[in-house]
């Protein structure tokens, strides 16, 4: 019943938030979340790390169509719901003292967090389509209604890329449903079983519908366009839980459902993906070098983390994916700090312009420290969260092709870069007219930026209870990709 509570403790509370008072809607949103985050340190607690799925819940739902209620979590999704849990109250942290924000706004949050748990625990085909859809709906309004300028075209093609990347997933799972044995099922076993029986030529179709729409999430190259204006134009925590969450739906849709359904398609496709991929990091990596626009930045910056993480899981080893994990974990609490600095910097100088900042140190050194250890773990330096996943997924690329691993891991350098760049602009330096009047954190502030600080430490010093939690899961599915790939050889 955890696994139940995990995704309608949330759901609930959206609702109830709805009919509350703004001051008080905003304080039951904080709560429910913080009661969501106990939940997942309660499954933590009971979580047994050499077993696969557990906290099972399986009830039948549309029995003529063969669905299921079925949802459970192996050490793969409870990193993701564990990552979800921890990152949602700090986001409605962030927005309490925000007294422009309805309760509506809060309630879309609370959706957002049931339905992407519903991804991350979803044992069944048709279940995960439907929280994968679901949790399209919130972020949709929040950028739409609360959005910047242009919200209303820049939504508009964040919804026409994610809905086209849907709908091929849909035909994907449907067509893999029709090959289940009758009477069909979408039971994410028998979906497994079916992918693999089929042709090469077959599964190469589910590749590309499935990969595609997993690809527009993430995003990566050259799929990617719709990310660094929707980043920039959403509010503050759409833009968190667009970066820090939503788009390791993506990834993680790779690791489940990709790598075990169709594992000659992805053997037979995997470096292709792996080089758009490994594009995508010079290429994101190149235009933040020359952005103004400190959101903007960030938001380049995500696609070429993101573009080795995706490169490294399809490596299809063990290292791979398990940096893939850790990076994931550390890549939302980076991205998290990041944004919350800019939002923070935005408002006391009204301007996100890098070359309108300066010396922000000199009057702000509380919020400069925070900005340098965030920053620190986003070039991957050692001891940060940031340098253990990307010298795993390094690792596993240059074990792959060792071409392939060299231009990877031209990220670090560009990052580097364009990141002490950033902070030379925004921190080093005399305050001027912009910045003298800059104050520094708030006791508010402090609450968030201490913990993302802490955790990128603590990561980054000691990654193995993470690792640990997903080691068994991770074999368990390389293990059913080498049987299956052998037989095919």
């Amino acid at each position: 019943m955890l696994t139940i509570a995990l995704i309608f403790v949330p759901l609930i509370a959206a609702v109830i938030v709805l009919g509350l008072p703004q001051l008080l809607a905003r304080f039951f949103a904080f709560f429910a979340a913080l009661v969501e985050l106990l939940i997942s340190l309660v499954v933590i607690f009971h979580f047994n790390k050499l077993q696969g799925v557990q906290f099972v819940f399986d009830t039948p739902w549309i029995q003529s169509m063969g669905i299921n209620f079925s949802v459970g979590m192996d050490g793969i999704s409870l990193l993701l719901v564990l990552l979800t849990t921890v990152l949602t109250p700090g986001i409605l942290v962030t927005a309490l003292r925000d007294s422009t924000k309805p309760s509506s706004y809060f309630s879309l949050i609370l959706l957002m967090q049931s339905a992407m748990i519903g991804v991350f625990v979803a044992q069944d085909g048709f279940l995960f389509y439907l929280f994968w859809e679901i949790a399209l709906i919130p972020i949709y309004f929040i950028c739409l209604m609360w959005g910047g300028e242009n919200r209303g075209r820049i939504t508009l093609k964040f919804f026409i890329y994610t809905l086209t990347g849907s709908l091929l997933m849909l035909v994907a799972i449907v067509y893999l449903y029709y090959h289940t044995p009758a009477p069909h099922s979408f039971a994410l076993q028998s979906l497994y079983e079916a992918g693999r029986s089929l042709s090469l030529p077959q599964q190469t179709m589910v590749f590309v519908g499935m990969f595609l729409a997993f690809a527009i999430k993430m995003p990566v190259f050259p799929v990617h366009t719709w990310q660094p204006d929707t980043y920039t134009t959403a509010p503050l925590q759409g833009t968190m839980l667009l970066s820090a969450i939503m788009l390791k739906m993506g990834i993680y849709g790779v690791i489940r459902w990709l790598i075990p359904m169709v594992p000659l398609a992805v053997k037979e496709w995997g470096m292709t993906a792996i080089i758009f991929s490994v594009i995508g990091i010079i290429y994101a990596s190149a235009i933040a070098l020359v952005q103004k626009d400190f959101k903007r930045l960030i938001a380049y910056s995500s696609i070429a983390h993101v573009g080795l993480i995706s490169a490294g899981t399809l490596t299809l080893t063990s290292v791979g994916v398990q940096g893939a994990m850790i990076q994931m974990i550390s890549h939302g609490v980076i991205v998290f700090g990041l944004f919350y600095i800019v939002e923070i910097i935005s408002e006391r100088t009204k301007t996100r312009e890098l070359p309108k900042l300066g010396g922000i140190r000199n009057v702000a050194p509380l919020m400069a420290s925070c900005f340098l250890v965030i920053m620190l773990g986003s070039v991957a330096l050692p001891l940060t969260s940031g340098f253990v996943g990307e010298f795993l997924l390094i690792n596993s690329l240059v074990q792959y092709k060792l071409w392939i691993g060299a231009t990877a891991g031209l990220t670090i350098i560009l990052g580097a870069v364009y990141m002490f760049k950033t902070f030379q602009k925004s921190m080093s330096g005399e305050t001027n007219s912009t910045t003298a009047q800059v104050t520094d954190l708030s006791y508010h502030e402090r609450l968030v930026l201490f913990p993302v600080v802490f955790l990128i430490v603590l990561i980054g010093i000691y990654p193995k209870p993470l690792l640990d939690i997903s080691a068994t899961a991770v074999n368990d599915l390389l293990s059913v990709f080498s049987h299956v790939s052998a037989s095919a050889n």
